[in-house]
């Protein structure tokens, strides 16, 4: 049997992908959705010309000249803390004392701050007396609209909304955002072996820990977790979380276990009609299922041993789940490190390395394996120290020392 491509089997996995209307929600209900349309600022920013720093606002022409030798004297004829809304008209030889972020007076063309000034704040409501000249008019003065005007594009659709995104649409004067809503996914372990953390283990018993990893990959992709469970390897059990998962409204419902080749593949057995299973050139993650229902639920039927499953949710059930919410790409950030040891590669399979980017040496790290069993997919422990996955191609059978890899931050 020839081996699907990964692109291949991602192709047919993004084609069956559908999006919801968006939703407005307010502000701080946004955190870590996706920008379904354009933000445009409502406001400037500045919203005014405003101080950039503590001092007294001046005619430019006034001050040129000050020196330490030659200092110039103004009379403050006003007060201008942050939040007045005065607007002092200053004739020539006069000045107002103004704090930072505080509206600049019409007339002002120029900020001293008060360390270039004999008095600084201590002497500070009757006389400037100016020291050192501003470099130029404008010194010291934000421009009303300087980073943003009434209009622009604050964000694009796409954007994934961050703490730092809040703070850029807050300032813009945006009080509510159109975006895309979170998908609702269903996360469901499959295996008679498996047993809840914690408990006592017979022999052949393990602990259940996908459900764990997949729906917090699935969360820190956006996801809300509507469902969440294990079945056993005897029944229908896969086919009756799928009902429970329709029932609830889930856009996915991710399977780790049952879709290789052995006796007790449980989701192929309950759900070969609805899904198509089929091996992909990748490793680990060969054993793949997939396949939708009607109304548009996507059916993952990813492998149980859990590096194969985190590999393969990175590959190509999280790529899903951008293209759901309108990410504007699909993909995790990828850069070239050079390797930091030698290791061998599968032959004629992709291969997804968990592995750690060493810093030693700051001026030029490199990317060795995370654990000394290399890509295991049983090793669970290991996969929690990785920092990106090392993705080595299929054609390449040796990787030495030096050579420049290919690395999915994670």
């Amino acid at each position: 049997m020839s081996f699907r491509t990964v692109e291949e089997q991602l192709e047919r996995v993004l084609a069956q992908v559908r999006r919801h209307p968006p939703i407005t929600v307010p502000l701080d209900q946004a955190h870590g959705r996706t920008l379904a349309s354009d933000a445009l600022a409502i406001s400037a920013v500045p919203v005014f010309d405003n101080s950039a720093m503590d001092g007294f606002a001046v005619r430019f022409a006034d001050v040129v000249g000050a020196s330490p030798d030659h200092p110039v004297t103004l009379r403050v004829i006003a007060d201008i803390p942050a939040g007045s809304d005065i607007d002092p008209a200053l004739a020539p030889g006069e000045a107002a004392r103004i704090m930072t972020g505080s509206p600049a007076p019409t007339d002002a063309d120029a900020i001293v701050p008060f360390e270039d000034t004999a008095g600084g704040l201590a002497d500070s409501l009757e006389t400037a007396i100016v020291q050192h000249a501003p470099q130029t008019p404008g010194a010291h003065i934000r421009r009303a609209a300087e980073d943003t005007a009434v209009g622009d594009v604050v964000l694009t659709a796409g954007t994934l909304i961050g703490a730092r995104q809040l703070g850029a649409l807050a300032s813009a004067g945006i009080a509510q955002v159109a975006v895309a809503p979170r998908p609702k996914v269903a996360i469901v372990s499959t295996g008679s072996e498996l047993v809840a953390p914690g408990q006592p283990l017979r022999r052949g018993q393990i602990p259940e820990s996908n459900s764990s990893l997949l729906a917090g990959l699935a969360v820190d992709a956006g996801a809300e977790i509507v469902l969440r469970r294990s079945v056993d390897d005897e029944g229908d059990g896969p086919a009756e979380a799928v009902a429970e998962a329709r029932s609830r409204g889930a856009d996915a419902i991710i399977f780790s276990g049952g879709v290789s080749a052995g006796a007790y593949e449980i989701v192929k057995q309950s759900l070969a009609g609805a899904m198509e299973f089929t091996k992909v050139a990748m490793q680990p993650g060969k054993p793949q299922g997939f396949g939708a229902t009607d109304e548009g639920m996507l059916l993952f039927g990813l492998p149980g041993n859990p590096v194969s499953a985190a590999v393969s949710f990175e590959v190509f059930v999280r790529p899903a789940l951008m293209r759901m919410q309108g990410r504007a790409s699909v993909h995790r950030p990828r850069m070239l490190l050079p390797a930091g040891s030698d290791w061998r590669t599968p032959p004629g399979r992709r291969q997804y390395l968990p592995a750690v980017i060493d810093r030693t040496d700051p001026a030029r790290p490199v990317v060795r394996p995370a654990t000394k069993g290399g890509s295991g997919s049983h090793l669970s422990v290991g996969l929690g120290v990785a920092e990106v996955y090392a993705i080595i191609p299929a054609e390449t059978e040796q990787v030495s020392a030096g050579d420049l890899i290919e690395v999915m931050e994670l």
